[in-house]
C-alpha cells in the first residue's frame, strides 16, 4: 500500500494528472461572484434572523480527487444530512444564525459534515483522516471567514487533534456590498476562498496557509422577527398512551446517495416522487406518522411509517420507465441490538440499534445501513447483499411531548444546476432596470451578490469558472458499491 511518504513525493505544482485549465471572465464589477444584484437602499432594515439555507462547497477538488485517487486509495462519506451537488461541492443546510442589514453583517451557522478517509495500513487504520463538519460563515465588511468543526491526523505524526469552530479560510469579497437586503434571502456565489495559518494546522498539514481553496457559494432565508421556539406540552384532555404505545416517530434515510445521483444523472435523467406523506430535506426522505410498541423491558420495538419515495428512469419512447423503484410501507424492527427496516414487505436493510430513551425521545442517530439480499433484489442487480446504504435516522416519542427532529432545511432560494463539467458558463449580461425610491430624493443603489426576492436583478459581475474532471464517475453512470472517484496528489494549486 503506498505511504504518505511515497504521496508527498507526488505533489508538485505541475503534478501530472493533475493540470487545470483555467479561464476567467472579469466583470465590471471586479468581484469573484455570479448573480449579482442592485438593491436599492430606502430606509435600513432592522437586524434579521437566518432560518434555513444551504452553504455549498467543495472544500479543495484536488484534495477530493487524491483521497479518492490510485494513492490514497479511500473514499469520503457525508454525515448530518450533509449532500452533494452538481460534480465537486458539499451541500450543508440548515443555516442559523442573524443578519444585519444597517452593517451588512452576516453570521451563519449550517449542518452537516464530510469524512475523508485514506492510506489504509494493514491493520485497518487510516493514516489520512479527516473530518470537517458544522461550518458557519461569519461576514462584515468586504470580507469573512469560515469556520468549521475539525478532526485530523497528522500526516507525520499521527496525533489526532479535534477542534470546534477553527478559523478555516478567509473569504474575500472583493467590491461587494451586502448591505440593505431587505427581501426573503441574501446568497453569495463563488465567493474566493483561500487557508488560514490556523486551518493548514487543522488541515494536517497537507497544504500551507494562503492555499486556494475551492470558492463558496451560499443562501439563507432572512426573517424580520426572531423564531419563537415554544415547547409543546400534552393537553390535559389528551388521551394517555397505552403502555408502551406511541403516536408519532419518523424514519430519515436517503436511501443511497449514489443511486440518488444515478437517477438524475445522464443517463437514466429521471427523478423521484414523494406520496403518502413521505417528506424531503437535503439528503434525507422522511418516513412519518410513526405508530407502534415499545418493550422498554426487552428493548424491542415494532413501528410502522407512512410515505413512499417513487425513484423513476430511462423513460422509453413508449412513456415507460426502465426504472421504477417505490420504498414504502417501512415498517422498523429493533431486536437484540440489530434493527431491520422493511419496505414493501421485505427486509430491506440492517443496521445496529441500541435502545435507550432520553426526555421522552426514543433515537437512533445515523446508524450505517447494510442491504440485505432481498433489498438487493429491489435494485435489480445495481447492489449486490451487504453494500453500505446511507446511515438511517430513527426518532420515536414516546412521550406525548417529546419533539421529533427536523429535516436538515436547504431553504427557500431557488436551486441552480451547475454547468457540466468542462463546459463554460455564459457570463450574464442583464441590464439595470429603473426602480422607484420610496425616498423623496432619489435613491442611491448599493450593489450586493444577494438574491432578494422582490429585488431587480440589473448588473453582470465577473464569473469564475474552473475547468476542472469531474469527480464522480463518468457522468450518469450506473451507481457501483464502491465510489471511486479521479486519482492524483494534493497540492496547492
Amino acid at each position: 500500500m503506498p505511504s504518505l511518504r511515497h504521496a508527498r513525493a507526488q505533489i508538485a505544482p505541475r503534478a501530472r494528472g493533475f493540470r487545470r485549465v483555467r479561464r476567467w471572465w472579469v466583470g465590471v464589477a471586479g468581484a469573484v461572484l455570479l448573480g449579482g444584484l442592485v438593491v436599492p437602499v430606502a430606509d435600513a432594515a432592522g437586524p434579521a434572523v437566518v432560518s434555513g439555507g444551504r452553504l455549498d462547497w467543495g472544500i479543495k477538488a484536488s484534495f477530493q480527487s487524491y483521497v479518492t485517487g490510485p494513492i490514497a486509495q479511500g473514499s469520503w462519506s457525508l454525515t448530518g444530512g450533509a449532500d452533494t451537488v452538481g460534480s465537486e461541492q458539499f451541500r450543508f443546510p440548515s443555516a442559523q444564525g442573524s443578519y444585519d442589514a444597517g452593517s451588512g453583517a452576516l453570521s451563519a451557522a449550517f449542518t452537516g459534515g464530510v469524512h475523508f478517509l485514506g492510506h489504509r495500513q494493514s491493520n485497518g487504520v487510516y493514516q489520512l483522516d479527516l473530518a470537517i463538519s458544522r461550518p458557519s460563515v461569519r461576514i462584515s465588511g468586504r470580507g469573512g471567514t469560515l469556520y468549521a468543526d475539525m478532526s485530523s491526523k497528522d500526516k507525520d505524526t499521527g496525533k489526532v487533534t479535534t477542534s470546534r469552530q477553527v478559523p478555516l479560510a478567509k473569504l474575500a469579497l472583493g467590491g461587494v456590498d451586502t448591505r440593505g437586503v431587505t427581501g426573503a434571502r441574501l446568497t453569495l456565489s463563488n465567493v474566493p476562498a483561500t487557508l488560514t495559518s490556523q486551518g493548514a494546522r487543522a488541515f494536517a498539514g497537507y497544504y500551507t496557509a494562503g492555499t486556494v481553496l475551492d470558492p463558496v457559494s451560499l443562501s439563507v432565508d432572512l426573517h424580520p422577527k426572531p423564531a419563537v421556539t415554544r415547547s409543546v406540552k400534552p393537553s390535559p384532555s389528551a388521551t394517555p398512551q397505552a403502555p408502551g404505545h406511541f403516536a408519532d416517530g419518523a424514519v430519515d434515510w436517503g436511501v443511497r446517495r449514489t443511486f440518488r445521483e444515478y437517477v438524475t444523472g445522464d443517463i437514466a435523467q429521471g427523478s423521484w416522487q414523494l406520496a403518502g406523506g413521505a417528506k424531503e430535506g437535503g439528503a434525507l426522505f422522511r418516513f412519518g406518522a410513526g405508530t407502534g410498541t415499545y418493550d422498554a423491558a426487552r428493548h424491542t420495538l415494532d413501528a410502522r411509517f407512512s410515505g413512499s419515495v417513487r425513484f423513476l428512469g430511462m423513460k422509453g419512447a413508449d412513456g415507460a420507465y426502465g426504472l421504477d423503484l417505490t420504498i414504502g410501507g417501512v415498517r422498523v424492527t429493533v431486536a437484540g441490538g440489530k434493527g431491520t427496516l422493511y419496505a414493501n414487505g421485505r427486509p430491506f436493510v440492517t443496521f445496529p440499534a441500541q435502545l435507550a430513551p432520553k426526555d421522552g425521545l426514543l433515537s437512533v442517530r445515523e446508524a450505517p445501513a447494510t442491504l440485505t439480499a432481498q433489498g438487493a433484489g429491489a435494485f435489480g442487480g445495481l447492489y449486490t447483499a451487504g453494500t453500505a446504504m446511507d446511515p438511517l435516522t430513527l426518532s420515536i416519542a414516546l412521550d406525548p411531548a417529546a419533539t421529533l427532529p427536523a429535516l436538515p432545511d436547504i431553504g427557500s432560494a431557488p436551486v441552480t444546476t451547475p454547468p457540466p463539467s468542462g463546459t463554460p458558463p455564459t457570463p450574464p449580461t442583464a441590464r439595470p432596470q429603473p426602480v422607484a425610491s420610496s425616498r423623496s430624493g432619489g435613491s442611491s443603489g448599493v450593489t450586493v451578490a444577494v438574491a432578494a426576492g422582490c429585488a431587480v436583478l440589473v448588473a453582470a459581475l465577473a464569473t469564475v469558472w474552473s475547468v476542472r474532471r469531474r469527480r464522480h464517475a463518468p457522468a450518469g453512470g450506473a451507481p457501483s458499491a464502491g465510489d471511486d472517484r479521479d486519482s492524483g496528489a494534493p497540492h496547492g494549486d
